[in-house]
């Protein structure tokens, strides 16, 4: 894999200075509001422009969970904070494994709530913690606004070395960093509004990258039904009667029998969901799911044949 330069790339658009923006100083509140939001309406249209590299990470991601692999995010600042948010939102909606989405924060737990800058400078924390906690197989995804940190820089260079996958989510389209990634995905949101603070812009189209691309790797691998959140565990009286309600949407049936088929089902809603749409018991629900890897459509199939 060809190996970039830590720090040769040029300014990214996001160092530049906004001309749209330059009186928002002398702005009422309403009228700087809008301002700000209409920078903010240009970032989903940049993110649909890289959806062709994002589909490309998103088999990636799925070819390494599926083979056991794990996808790591690597970010520093605004980039990490929103790595770990995204990875611990995936347990209670789709009930994955904790470690199948391993985020890495430049400067550690301390960096989610204070600034650590110098952390992001540090190639070899980068690297180090790749080589410590990932194997060939699977997937490591960087996240950088400009393109050059050097801690997910030389995250991306262990990766390689070690034989992952990866991929990159940039706000600089130029940056040299492409050549490290098998998926670049690079979205050109421009100059912020208050030059340089890339939590604006660029770090909009950081959450939606992310959230496209977990969600997207979560339908992959069968955790719903049609748009069903089916794999959620409910641990809470709001969450049991998202159940049911998800359960009445699906099949049709009534309060009453969805309820008791979640009882007799343990709480598994996919399992239930089986259950009732293909008129069978329980027990063999739960066989048709388990060799149909959890996806509840191919469960239906085989049962249905």
């Amino acid at each position: 894999m060809p190996r970039g330069d830590h720090t040769a790339h040029e300014e990214p658009p996001t160092e530049r200075r906004n001309p749209h923006t330059t009186d928002i100083d002398l702005l009422n509140t309403l009228d700087l509001l809008q301002r700000l939001n209409a920078e903010d309406r240009s970032v989903p249209e940049a993110v649909g422009r890289a959806l062709p590299e994002l589909a490309h990470a998103v088999d990636l991601a799925v070819a390494a969970l599926r083979s056991g692999g794990r996808v790591h995010y690597v970010g520093a600042g605004t980039s990490g904070r929103l790595a770990v948010l995204d990875a611990a939102e995936l347990v209670p909606t789709f009930n994955t494994p904790g470690d199948w989405f391993v985020p890495h924060l430049a400067g550690g737990e301390p960096a989610l709530y204070e600034a650590v800058e110098n952390a992001e400078d540090d190639a070899g924390a980068g690297a180090a913690a790749i080589e410590e906690s990932a194997a060939a197989g699977d997937f490591v995804m960087g996240l950088a606004a400009s393109g050059g940190t050097p801690y997910v820089l030389g995250a991306l260079e262990a990766a390689g070395r070690i034989g992952a996958g990866t991929g990159l989510v940039s706000a600089n389209p130029r940056c040299r960093a492409i050549a490290l990634v098998d998926a670049a995905i690079t979205v050109d949101t421009g100059p912020e509004p208050v030059t340089g603070s890339t939590r604006m812009k660029a770090g909009t189209a950081q959450k939606l990258v992310l959230t496209s691309f977990s969600t997207a790797v979560m339908v992959r691998l069968g955790h719903t039904y049609s748009n069903l959140m089916v794999s959620m565990v409910a641990t809470n009286a709001k969450l049991r009667a998202r159940t049911v309600r998800i359960l009445r949407e699906a099949t049709g049936a009534s309060v009453e029998t969805c309820e008791l088929a979640l009882h007799e089902t343990g709480g598994e809603l996919k399992t239930a969901l089986v259950h009732l749409l293909a008129e069978v018991d329980v027990a063999s629900a739960s066989t048709a799911l388990a060799e149909a890897d959890g996806y509840v459509r191919e469960a239906l199939r085989a049962l249905r044949s």
